[in-house]
């Protein structure tokens, strides 16, 4: 009776003893689950100590739950004797280049869970892992400089009477056929029209005559729809004179004379998008 009571009490002892161990074994396997802190080893035991250069894109693809499979195909193997498949740390040192082409290097970690997956991933210094942030987006394209607008001649002849600054009906045709090539090409801003005369006359009154057919052409383009903040005027006589003369009779001079005789429009359009 008493042997079957001792062998009754060894059982018990042998039960609690083998619930004790086995609640110890799952608390260590919580602890080392929740041990998430990275211990970083000494890099002079590393396989390669200076660093192996690594391809920063295989770096971004790295996220929470892969296999060792998928991260040995993305950065080859541990840097540490420490294991492969038995262990639950992967350690690396990788090397990135400077721009004036230095080379600097990082640690990582790669920490798993029970199931082998990938838990967690640390760097050493912590400001390496900006190293995998997105590059930035390029920068958008320059826009397109305003195209130089060509030097267009109109012949003063063809607009105005001699020695006069109103607009012909011959001269305001002309000046919608410009209208109409502007409109076709782009829109224009900036427009310099500058006037000239021919040398027959004072210098004064041909300055405020070159003035006055100029402000005339100006007039006109803003009257159909050009925006007059976008035109200057100015008169510049009988300057920069196209061919010179030597006529002795008046009306085969003013005749020799009429391509000085002109309004020239130039500056710059916008160029089309």
């Amino acid at each position: 009776m008493r042997k079957s009571i001792n062998i009754t009490r060894l059982l018990s002892v042998l039960v609690t003893a083998a619930v004790t161990l086995s609640a110890a074994g799952i608390t260590a396997s919580h602890a080392q689950q929740a041990d998430v802190r990275p211990d970083f080893p000494d890099p002079a035991r590393a396989t390669m100590p200076e660093g192996m250069f690594v391809n920063v894109e295989n770096l971004r693809k790295l996220a929470p739950g892969m296999t060792k499979h998928q991260l040995y195909d993305l950065l080859g193997t541990p840097h540490f004797s420490e294991g492969v498949f038995g262990v639950h740390r992967w350690n690396y040192i990788f090397a990135f280049r400077e721009t004036d082409g230095s080379a600097f290097r990082c640690q990582f970690q790669v920490q798993f869970d029970q199931r082998h997956l990938a838990r967690a991933y640390y760097w050493k210094p912590e400001s390496c892992k900006d190293l995998l942030a997105p590059p930035p987006p390029p920068a958008p394209p320059p826009a397109p400089a305003p195209a130089p607008m060509t030097t267009i001649t109109l012949s003063s002849d063809a607009m105005f009477a001699f020695d006069s600054a109103t607009l012909t009906p011959e001269g305001a045709a002309n000046l919608d056929g410009l209208l109409a090539r502007v409109q076709e090409a782009s829109h224009i801003q900036d427009i310099l029209i500058t006037g000239y005369t021919d040398r027959i006359g004072s210098e004064r009154y041909n300055l405020v005559l070159s003035k006055r057919r100029a402000v005339a052409v100006g007039e006109y383009l803003a009257a159909h729809g050009v925006s007059p903040t976008d035109i200057r005027v100015v008169g510049r006589g009988d300057a920069n004179p196209v061919v010179q003369c030597n006529d002795k009779k008046r009306d085969r001079l003013i005749a020799c004379l009429a391509p000085n005789r002109r309004v020239e429009l130039k500056g710059m359009a916008k160029a089309q998008m």
